[in-house]
C-alpha cells in the first residue's frame, strides 16, 4: 500500500514539474520569438517563422552539389563579389537555398539563408502584383486614368499638367513602361538634389515632388505609342497602390500579397547601413567607384550605396529586401502552377506574363517568351539581381550585395553564371526545404528533460 501511494506521490510530483517546464518553455519562446520580431519588424504569425530563418548552408551542402559550390565562389572571386546568394526551385519546391561569402567583410560574417538583400528592380515585380491583385479586389482598373481630374492620383499636387497627353496615361501604360516617360536627360529617380533645386524645395525631393516635376514637364512621347523603361512609372503605381488600397504601400502590400503566401521578411529597405536590419547584408562597390553628392543635401560626399542614393523614395520600383528563400516563395505564389496555391488568379497570371511585341514590356517581368522562359533583373549599386524561370519549369534566383563595372549588364554574367550551376549538377535534392521546420533549442531542451523524468 505504502508503495503504491510513493508511485502515485512520485506520478504526481513529475506532472507538475513537467507542467512547469511546459509553461517557462511557452514563455521562453514567446519572448525569443517576440523580442526577434520585434528587432527584425517580422509581424507576428502563429504557424510559421520565415522559412529563410528555419534553414541552413549545412541543408543544401552535399557532394551533388559541390561542382556547383565551386562555379559560384570561382565566379564571385573573379569579378569580386563579397557575398551572394541562391535559391532553386523544382516542381514548387526549394530544393536549394545557399549563402556564398560575406554578408560583413569587416566582421568575417558569413552569407546564410536568412540573410537579407536589395533586390532593386526586382522590386517591380512585387509592385505589379499588388496592381493585379487590386484589380481582382475590384479597387481599380488597368485601363483607369492616373492623372487628371477623373484619375487615381487627382489631388490639388497633380493637377498641374502640362502636357495634355499626361492625362491619357493608364494604369496598364505605367506597368508595361508605355506612359511617356523616359530617361533622356537622367533618370528622375536617382536626381533628388538637382529636381529639389528645380522644385525650390529643400533637399531631397520627395517621390511626390518627382512625380509633379514629371508633370510639369513635356512627355517624350504619346503614351501607348512605344515603350521606355521607367522607375517613375513605378514610383507612380506605388502612389496607385497607396491611393486604391487606402494603406501605406508596404503595409498593403506585406498584408495583401505577402502574409498570405506565408512570407513575413520581407522589407522596403533603408537608405544607410546604420539603418539597415540586423539579418540585412552590408552592400558594396567596385573598388574605383566614385563617390557622389549625399542625397539628402547635407554635402558631403558618399558611395551611392550607402547614402548617395535615396533607396527609401524609389520604393515600389527598387526598395524591397528579402532573402533568396522568400523571393522564391514570392515567386512560387505567382508562378500560375497547381501544386501550390496562387495570390493572383490564372487568367491575371497569364496576363502579365504573356509575351509582349518588340519595345513594350510583360507586366512586371523584365522579358517572358512562349517556351516559358520570364525574367526579371535588378541592378543598384551594391547590389545585382536575377530571377528567372526556365522552359523545363525550374526557377532560380540569385541575389549579390557588391556591384560591378559593368552596371545593369551585369545580370547577364548571372545567367551565364547559373546556365552553368544548372548544368553542373546531375541531381538535385529532393526535399522541399519550404516546408523544413527546426526544433527551437528550448523544446529540445524540455524534451531531454520530459524523458529523464519519465524514466526515472
Amino acid at each position: 500500500m505504502r508503495s503504491l501511494e510513493d508511485k502515485m506521490w512520485r506520478m504526481t510530483v513529475k506532472q507538475i514539474i513537467i507542467l512547469i517546464l511546459t509553461l517557462v518553455v511557452v514563455l521562453l519562446d514567446t519572448h525569443t520569438s517576440s523580442s526577434k520580431r520585434e528587432e527584425l519588424h517580422i509581424p507576428y504569425d502563429s504557424k510559421l517563422d520565415p522559412v529563410s530563418h528555419r534553414i541552413s548552408n549545412e541543408l543544401s551542402s552535399s557532394d551533388a552539389t559541390k561542382r556547383a559550390d565551386y562555379r559560384i565562389n570561382r565566379f564571385l572571386e573573379y569579378w569580386r563579389i563579397n557575398g551572394a546568394s541562391v535559391a532553386l526551385v523544382k516542381d514548387e519546391k526549394l530544393v536549394f537555398a545557399k549563402g556564398y561569402g560575406y554578408a560583413d567583410v569587416e566582421k568575417k560574417e558569413k552569407v546564410e539563408p536568412d540573410h537579407l538583400f536589395r533586390i532593386a528592380s526586382v522590386s517591380k515585380l512585387i509592385t505589379a502584383t499588388a496592381i493585379m491583385k487590386l484589380k481582382e479586389e475590384g479597387k481599380l482598373q488597368l485601363s483607369d486614368r492616373a492623372f487628371g481630374e477623373d484619375g487615381i492620383l487627382n489631388s490639388e499636387n497633380y493637377l498641374t499638367i502640362r502636357d495634355k497627353r499626361a492625362k491619357k496615361i493608364t494604369v496598364e501604360n505605367l506597368l508595361r513602361h508605355t506612359a511617356g516617360f523616359t530617361s533622356r536627360y537622367g533618370d528622375q529617380m536617382f536626381l533628388p538634389l538637382t529636381i529639389a533645386k528645380k522644385m525650390d524645395v529643400p533637399a531631397p525631393a520627395s517621390a511626390e515632388t518627382i512625380i509633379e516635376f514629371a508633370l510639369s514637364r513635356r512627355l517624350h512621347f504619346t503614351p501607348g505609342s512605344r515603350g521606355s523603361y521607367s522607375n517613375l512609372g513605378y514610383v507612380i503605381l506605388e502612389k496607385i497602390v497607396e491611393e486604391a488600397s487606402g494603406k501605406k504601400y508596404e503595409s498593403y502590400v506585406q498584408e495583401h500579397i505577402l502574409q498570405p503566401a506565408g512570407i513575413f521578411d520581407m522589407h522596403i529597405g533603408r537608405n544607410l547601413r546604420e539603418d539597415k536590419l540586423p539579418n540585412e547584408v552590408n552592400y558594396y562597390e567596385q573598388s574605383n567607384a566614385l563617390l557622389i553628392p549625399a542625397f539628402d543635401g547635407s554635402g558631403g560626399r558618399v558611395h551611392r550605396s550607402n547614402g548617395g542614393n535615396n533607396i527609401e523614395e524609389l520604393g515600389g520600383a527598387g526598395a524591397w529586401i528579402a532573402s533568396a528563400a522568400e523571393l522564391m516563395k514570392f515567386y512560387v505564389a505567382i508562378d500560375g502552377k497547381d501544386k501550390q496555391a496562387d495570390i493572383l488568379s490564372k487568367e491575371s497570371i497569364a496576363y502579365m506574363t504573356k509575351p509582349s511585341r518588340r519595345g513594350f514590356s510583360p507586366i512586371g517581368w523584365k522579358g517572358t517568351r512562349s517556351n516559358g522562359t520570364w525574367w526579371r533583373t535588378g541592378t543598384l549599386a551594391g547590389s545585382s539581381a536575377l530571377l528567372k524561370q526556365n522552359p523545363d519549369g525550374s526557377t532560380w534566383v540569385i541575389i549579390t550585395n557588391t556591384s560591378s563595372w559593368k552596371g545593369s549588364d551585369f545580370p547577364k554574367e548571372l545567367n551565364k553564371l547559373m546556365g552553368r550551376v544548372m548544368r553542373s549538377v546531375k541531381k538535385w535534392p529532393e526535399a522541399d526545404l519550404f516546408n523544413y521546420f527546426e526544433a527551437q533549442p528550448n523544446q529540445l531542451a524540455f524534451d531531454d528533460i520530459t524523458d529523464f523524468l519519465e524514466h526515472s
